[in-house]
């Protein structure tokens, strides 16, 4: 149908998948929803599989017909609904794949970011000569015209830890990641300083897990989780063969909401993590 979208972003994709949610928890079927909000069973359909938008005015009429009491929720699902931003990511759409612009946009939105990484140091961390030398080693090797796109674009991400709208972040980077040179010796350097300098800064947390911490297990691929206006919008991402996958259901987002809390228990402390780092930079 015209006007339908061609491929909703994530966030699109999450607010149809909130609203299902909703309406399953009421114990509605879609066609007993559309009667109570006097539309087509179809358009319930697209408005739940992001391919269609929905208006203030119908959101919360389809929380009322839903019995939803939760008022934060609503709001944070209004915002959402009626949110017309078009942020800087937008001038590369088309030119990087989609996965590279629905975590961008996750990020302006997040109210915090928490990573774990275990082979490569964070990209929000990187620095461009680090990013260009992650992007060079990919098999099959990329042209270099799209290695420099990719890492303009990761060098623009950095805006949610240095521009206007800062929000709180925490890094737990595995010994490994750190001592592992993606470069050069002079590149990795670099890198660590750079670590070193936003690890200083209010609202960056860095800590360090080292080789020789006894029993820890558990957790052994990197994980991002991203925090929502509320915490049931909560999302979380995790790499798989297939690329990294957004994870935003409630059983799921709890067993990685104990991952980060085991993982971080186990890290140095902040101070002693900087301690670490500079140990490791005076040995290249």
């Amino acid at each position: 149908m015209a006007g339908l979208r061609r491929e909703p972003t994530a966030r699109q994709l999450r607010l149809g998948v909130e609203l299902r949610r909703l309406r399953d928890a009421a114990g509605l079927t879609g066609r007993e929803a559309a009667a109570l909000l006097g539309v087509s069973s179809t358009q319930i359909n697209q408005i739940e599989s992001g391919l269609s938008g929905v208006s203030e005015k119908r959101l919360r009429r389809l929380a009322i017909n839903y019995a939803c009491t939760d008022e934060e929720l609503i709001e944070a699902l209004v915002t959402w609904a009626t949110d017309r931003t078009r942020g800087w990511w937008e001038e590369y759409r088309e030119r990087l794949p989609t996965p590279f612009l629905d975590l961008v946009e996750l990020e302006h939105h997040s109210t915090y970011r928490r990573d774990v990484e275990f082979l490569f140091v964070p990209g929000l961390l990187q620095t461009e000569g680090y990013a260009r030398a992650a992007f060079s080693s990919r098999v099959p090797v990329l042209p270099e015209d799209e290695v420099e796109l990719r890492v303009r674009h990761r060098m623009q991400r950095k805006v949610v830890l240095e521009g206007p709208a800062l929000i709180p972040y925490e890094a737990v980077i595995h010994e490994a990641a750190l001592r592992i040179r993606l470069g050069d010796r002079a590149t990795s350097r670099v890198q660590l300083a750079r670590v070193l300098e936003l690890s200083e800064a209010d609202h960056i947390t860095v800590r360090v897990i080292p080789f020789d911490l006894d029993g820890f297990g558990g957790a052994w691929s990197p994980m991002m989780l991203a925090g929502g206006a509320v915490p049931r919008l909560d999302t979380a991402a995790r790499d798989a063969p297939h690329g990294t996958g957004f994870i935003d259901s409630e059983a799921q987002l709890g067993v990685l909401r104990t991952l980060f809390r085991r993982v971080e228990a186990a890290s140095l402390a902040p101070m002693r993590s900087r301690d670490f780092i500079h140990r490791l930079a005076k040995e290249l």
